[in-house]
């Protein structure tokens, strides 16, 4: 049976993207807008989305729910080619004025990101106008924790960035530096809870229209990961490393410990994994884990000497 995907207005299209770039929901009344742009290997592909949907009109306005990587790749393409408003978290502000990728999250996790500029700052209890609609700024700690959603209580309507999927949310990558991201996940969550949504847009992944199945799970993934944070960290493990497979699609076997020592959060994760203890080689053992554990869930297989995207 084919699946019934929940109403939106007229003035709204969303571009489900997959797991490399995050979705893009694009409002084409009045002034139009885009909210995330993906990442920037599939700038390209944004662009042409855009361009496709709007014929001769131009992007007037773009928005950051957050500013990682697979969420704001593409904002620089968007700029160039549009001139477009763009609106960002005001945490990350002096960040982004100054381009420090140290400071972002770009360089901790290994990922790319053109360099794109800002017009506006954005921060919970603002209210924005898009697509001919009221939508709430909302605060969203957790898996960042200067990240942000938007809901049009008008139509129940959330985009709700990474904050909540249908099956999850993204990492809490605070807890990976030692900073508190549990508690902030899940005061998220209970703000979600709180709204009379009918419909997600989600980050990554289809929109849903299950709001409390979606919650429930949830906040039972919430409660695996909180109560060892080791759990969180071979997530986040995972997760970087499916990342590279996304973007390079094969990685040879060899490099690939190389390449986990050169990311900074990998580093971090290991001082919460059992791993690390006692092994002067940590990244090779590391990458062996890994590997094993995406062949498990079937998000990988072996050619020859390469780990290839599955």
């Amino acid at each position: 049976m084919r699946l019934q995907l929940p109403t939106l207005p007229d003035t709204m299209r969303v571009f489900e993207r997959g797991w490399l770039s995050s979705n893009n929901v694009l409002f084409t009344a009045d002034a139009p807008a885009l909210v995330d742009s993906g990442y920037v290997t599939h700038a390209p592909q944004t662009l042409a989305l855009v361009r496709h949907a709007l014929g001769e009109r131009p992007l007037a306005r773009l928005v950051n729910t957050h500013l990682h990587s697979d969420h704001c790749g593409g904002n620089g393409a968007l700029q160039a080619a549009y001139g477009c408003h763009t609106a960002i978290p005001a945490a990350e502000s002096k960040k982004v004025a100054a381009w420090d990728e140290e400071a972002l999250s770009f360089r901790a996790t290994g990922q790319q990101c053109a360099r794109f500029t800002f017009d506006a700052l954005l921060a919970p209890g603002q209210r924005l106008e898009l697509g001919g609609m009221a939508w709430d700024v909302l605060g969203a700690p957790g898996h960042d924790p200067h990240a942000l959603f938007l809901f049009c209580a008008e139509e129940g309507i959330l985009i709700s960035g990474d904050a909540l999927w249908e099956n999850g949310f993204g990492v809490i990558f605070p807890e990976l530096a030692g900073e508190p991201g549990f508690v902030e996940a899940r005061a998220t969550l209970d703000l979600i809870a709180t709204l009379d949504a009918r419909v997600v847009i989600p980050g990554h992944g289809r929109m849903f229209t299950d709001v409390p199945g979606a919650l429930q799970r949830a906040y039972s993934r919430l409660d695996y990961l909180a109560a060892d944070p080791k759990r969180n960290a071979e997530n986040a493990v995972k997760v970087l490393v499916k990342f590279l497979l996304l973007e390079r699609q094969r990685i040879l076997l060899s490099a690939l410990p190389g390449l986990l020592e050169a990311i900074p959060v990998v580093g971090s994760a290991l001082r919460q994994m059992d791993i690390a203890a006692g092994i002067p080689d940590l990244y090779t053992p590391l990458a062996n884990w890994a590997i094993s554990s995406l062949l498990r869930a079937k998000a990988a297989r072996i050619e020859g000497d390469f780990l290839v995207d599955a």
